[in-house]
């Protein structure tokens, strides 16, 4: 089996290091992808050759900043600071979305069987804010009208709650493109096969945080995944996405 690509570094001191995470990979092992042989954890511990503590997560299907600790000590102070951290995604969604909305609404933990999780367990508080950057409509017979309606959104989860942007999205009925559960596969075959868009089109761009060590400020962000950068291409989105986010 040929090895993985290096992974993109996007910050590294003594104490921290963040990788561009591609789509497709997981953080680390997971029962719900036992067929898995690759997994970031595992590849950025080869690759720089020390141990790595990871400080939160992405969906597998999710690109973007993915911030790791150096030791055990700071990953747990990053941790403790890690509802303070502000955190930025771009994701494409389908309808045309709401200029702004914070939307407001408790999930329950995603019943799965292979990890054990219930639907018994109660909801929990869940608050994303959302700000629509672009919208477009396409002559797109794809569901009952002869048009399809798209937005561009900028994402900021102010809580951690797994899949939590994509059931958000999905509550206001503004699935995000690419999304096998939550999306419409309609829709997600058609950005696949006729755009060029496959996969989830949600990029986490940017994170925002206080240095554990040095107290300073620090922001680390990528730029949005091919796939993203396509469609925003496609509909003439450019101007309407912040410079540092567009693909290089």
């Amino acid at each position: 089996m040929a090895a993985p690509a290096p992974l993109a570094l996007l910050y590294r001191d003594e104490h921290l290091v963040a990788i561009d995470k591609p789509a497709g990979l997981l953080v680390h092992k997971s029962p719900v992808d036992r067929h898995e042989v690759h997994f970031a954890v595992q590849q950025l511990r080869d690759q720089i050759g020390q141990r790595v503590y990871p400080v939160h997560r992405l969906d597998k299907p999710t690109s973007g900043v993915l911030l790791f600790a150096l030791s055990a000590s700071i990953a747990r102070q990053l941790s403790a600071l890690w509802p303070e951290v502000r955190k930025d995604y771009i994701a494409i969604v389908r309808g045309f979305a709401p200029a702004s909305m914070a939307i407001d609404h408790p999930l329950r933990p995603d019943p799965d069987s292979r990890i054990g999780r219930t639907a018994a367990a109660e909801p929990q508080p869940a608050l994303t804010q959302i700000q629509t950057l672009a919208q477009a409509e396409q002559p797109y017979f794809i569901e009952t009208y002869p048009s399809s309606r798209y937005s561009l959104v900028h994402c900021q989860p102010l809580s951690g709650r797994r899949h939590q942007l994509r059931r958000h999205l999905k509550h206001i009925s503004h699935p995000i493109i690419g999304d096998a559960k939550h999306g419409k596969g309609r829709h997600n075959r058609f950005f696949a096969q006729q755009l060029g868009a496959p996969g989830l089109l949600l990029s986490a761009t940017a994170l925002h945080l206080q240095h554990p060590v040095s107290g300073a400020p620090l922001h680390i962000q990528t730029s949005v995944s091919l796939s993203i950068q396509r469609i925003i291409e496609t509909f003439a989105w450019q101007e309407q996405l912040p410079q540092e986010w567009h693909a290089q």
